[in-house]
């Protein structure tokens, strides 16, 4: 094993893919695959003998899924830190995966220094997901954002800079309107104030 390299495990159904995984891995100067492992049964009985800094965890396989076993490992091994590695990209399929426990998610169809980034990320405790899962994830919370057109035009002045009293005669409306409306932006944006308000809009594309 390379010295302080990161120690990570592979599971995956697929012999070939882990062999792959493997080779690549064992490539890099701050990667060592220690253990590999085809089915659930097999990762839990690995996790018993050694525990990786990584586990890179499939989610299909022929004993069970990823997703339903990455909390029992995060129960019984919370120091293992776990990546799912699939080539399922759903929206719904990466949320049960971080509601699971799951430090980060790349696809198969990623590039080999993206898999290794991850590997990267999530040993430092930095969750982590890969160019298209991140996508699909800004995507969904654009599409949760659906503001009115008041909201999106408070929204636009407030970035100008204009005070509260400004606001009310720039959009023909009384200043207790004006406080409920950019409540409702607060709320919808997460945001307690208007620096965050801000920084919120900017970090979503929204200004």
């Amino acid at each position: 094993m390379k010295a302080n390299s990161i120690t990570v495990a592979i599971v995956d159904d697929h012999k070939i893919i882990a062999d792959g995984l493997e080779r690549l891995m064992n490539e890099s100067d701050t990667v060592s695959v220690i253990a590999k492992a085809h089915s659930a049964a097999d990762c839990m009985e690995l996790l018993e003998h050694c525990q990786p800094q990584v586990l890179l965890l499939d989610i299909s396989m022929p004993d069970g899924n990823g997703i339903e076993l990455c909390p029992q490992i995060k129960r019984k091994y919370p120091s293992v830190k776990v990546l799912m590695l699939t080539s399922y990209g759903e929206l719904a399929t990466v949320n049960r995966a971080l509601d699971a426990g799951a430090d980060g998610y790349v696809l198969k169809n990623s590039e080999p220094e993206e898999l290794l980034a991850g590997i990267l990320a999530v040993a430092s405790g930095d969750r982590f997901f890969c160019e298209e899962v991140n996508a699909t994830l800004k995507k969904s919370e654009n599409s949760l954002l659906e503001l009115t057109r008041r909201e999106w035009e408070l929204l636009r002045l407030i970035n100008d800079g204009l005070t509260l009293p400004e606001l009310a005669e720039k959009m023909c409306l009384g200043v207790n309107t004006i406080r409920g409306y950019r409540q409702k932006l607060n709320i919808k944006l997460g945001a307690h104030n208007t620096v965050q308000l801000l920084q919120h809009a900017k970090d979503l594309g929204l200004i």
